[in-house]
């Protein structure tokens, strides 16, 4: 179980993330040992970027991970579970955990080979967030309001950072540290995150942190060679998040396939998407799968990135209260065959994350279709293994500013 990897002197407190240092120790018994891929590898000085660029902050994010481990990233602590309030909103709150417990059935992974996600800092926040909106969400109405519980409002505001932003915000560093993985190995998957409605200075849809932005943003910033990159979203709702913070920004080529008629209907952002598929009410599977095919080629054709953000909410199924979509099952796990052999067959990283979806069965769909990509080894460890002893990635990533 990794035991090559020596383990961390982890100074007590409340947040892992805040708290995990890159102190090498002595050897520990393997009793005392943190499970494997909790473990730092190595850490490596950051890129002096010169006077006229700021040096990053130091992150616990990006950090090596044992090559034993899957490129599969997950905490429990995504999991939101508050006397019963979750159940105020249509958001399966726990289906990450179900996911990841499917996928142990199968036999598929199992805890010591899965990335632990660690929470973002406000740091990390910051490289993307204006420190007026953070502050915001000291206030549990705003809270509310982002996630749609009005009875968050009612609160004090350190249980909803407790019980609300916490898990979020680990989701958040989940996808910061697999867009790191999806270089370092060729492709990763974070079970959670996709909050792509929320933008550096405004939160909404359930989505209290950019985590797409920010994964961008820290390669953009940490890893030589990633200059370019192609978000593929294909939640049921508009991206308006990114699409805003990327209005301007031309190494980032938006692809958007949504239903034309729900939330959030943001023309301002719509402007910024490069390929734009608006989807009627109770659009079925033919119709969308073919235009997944079609488009998907084209927009990897005409941007040729350096890395794919694959937004992958199943609240396209047939039945989801605020998707409006008709998709099946098997037309979502076709959707994502489609995105991955694309992204393979042009051998271009991608990370994906799993956005929305508003149906208990969501989860067992989402574990279906990493079985499927394992099947038709879109992903698997060799494939990723490879990825992480090949030069030309290892080049990659050996510059990455810590």
């Amino acid at each position: 179980m990794c035991t090559h990897v020596h383990p961390l002197h982890i100074t007590p407190g409340v947040c892992l993330a805040k708290r995990l240092t890159a102190t090498v120790g002595p050897e520990l018994p393997p009793c005392c040992r943190p499970p494997a891929c909790q473990q730092l590898a190595s850490v490596t000085p950051g890129l002096d970027l010169g006077p006229s660029s700021p040096r990053p902050h130091r992150t616990e994010l990006y950090h090596d991970v044992p090559s034993a481990c899957w490129p599969i990233v997950y905490s429990p602590d995504y999991n939101i579970t508050f006397m019963g309030l979750e159940k105020l909103h249509p958001f399966d709150a726990g289906k990450w955990g179900k996911v990841i417990n499917f996928l142990k059935e199968e036999k598929l992974i199992a805890d010591d080979l899965i990335v632990q996600a660690r929470e973002a800092t406000e740091e990390d926040l910051l490289v993307v967030h204006t420190r007026r909106y953070l502050n915001k969400l000291k206030w549990s109405f705003v809270v509310a309001t982002i996630t749609e519980v009005p009875p968050l409002f009612f609160l004090p505001n350190f249980f909803v950072q407790r019980k609300v932003l916490k898990p979020l915000r680990t989701q958040t560093g989940g996808t910061i540290m697999a867009g790191k993985l999806a270089i370092d190995r060729g492709w990763a998957i974070n079970v959670g995150g996709g909050f792509h409605h929320c933008s550096s200075d405004k939160g909404g849809g359930f989505c209290a942190y950019a985590d797409i932005t920010l994964a961008i943003k820290f390669l953009f910033e940490r890893v030589e060679g990633v200059s370019k990159a192609t978000i593929i979203d294909l939640d049921a709702h508009q991206g308006n998040g990114h699409e805003r913070d990327f209005m301007d920004d031309q190494r980032v080529y938006i692809m958007d396939v949504y239903n034309r008629y729900i939330y959030p209907g943001d023309g301002f952002a719509k402007r910024a998407i490069k390929r734009k598929i608006e989807l009627d009410g109770g659009t079925e599977d033919t119709e969308y799968l073919q235009k997944v095919q079609t488009h998907v080629e084209g927009a990897l054709n005409e941007s040729r990135p350096d890395i794919i953000i694959y937004n992958a909410g199943t609240d396209i199924l047939d039945g989801d209260p605020l998707g409006g979509l008709a998709i099946s099952p098997q037309g979502i796990v076709k959707r994502d065959e489609i995105v991955f052999m694309a992204a393979r067959s042009r051998r271009i990283p991608i990370l994906m994350v799993t956005s929305g979806g508003y149906q208990k069965r969501t989860a067992r769909i989402i574990a279906d279709s990493i079985l499927n990509l394992h099947n038709l080894r879109l992903i698997n460890k060799e494939l990723a293994t490879r990825g992480a002893e090949n030069p030309k990635a290892a080049g990659r990533v050996s510059a990455a500013k810590k």
